[in-house]
């Protein structure tokens, strides 16, 4: 009994530390899209944020139409600064990562965002960052 106990708690254990990881999909280095998501679609024309991560990016390019300010690539944490008109469900950023499995690991913290005239948005008000592949 004790012996059938022990395999058992083997083959839970197995099978937990199996799942653990994300192993949907390829592994290595890829690319996630920065999606927005706005209550004011085309009505604005600026926004900051941070994107967060287990890695360093390793590469940043701003979206059609669209102008990015960022920091120097490098520890878990970039913020980045993009100009010219956002427009709902639209991809904004597109960030290199050196894992793609790791994309659940990854978020967007959005800091604010202006009207063409300059003045700032309230938060939430609608706002938010997605990561996808």
């Amino acid at each position: 009994m004790k012996r059938l106990f022990g395999f058992g708690l083997i083959a839970a254990l197995l099978v937990t530390g199996l799942s653990c990881g994300d192993s949907t999909g390829p592994s290595g280095p890829g690319q996630l899209k920065v999606r927005l998501t706005s209550a004011n679609s085309g009505l604005d024309s600026a926004i900051v944020f941070t994107i967060t991560g287990p890695a360093a990016l390793t590469s940043a390019t701003a979206g059609t139409g669209l102008r990015v300010f960022q920091q120097p690539l490098g520890g878990t944490s970039t913020r980045f600064a993009l100009v010219g008109q956002l427009t709902n469900g639209t991809t904004i950023l597109t960030i290199g990562v050196p894992d793609i499995r790791a994309l659940t690991q990854y978020s967007g913290t959005i800091q604010g965002v202006a009207t063409p005239s300059y003045q700032l948005r309230v938060l939430p008000g609608g706002y938010a960052l997605a990561l996808i592949r």
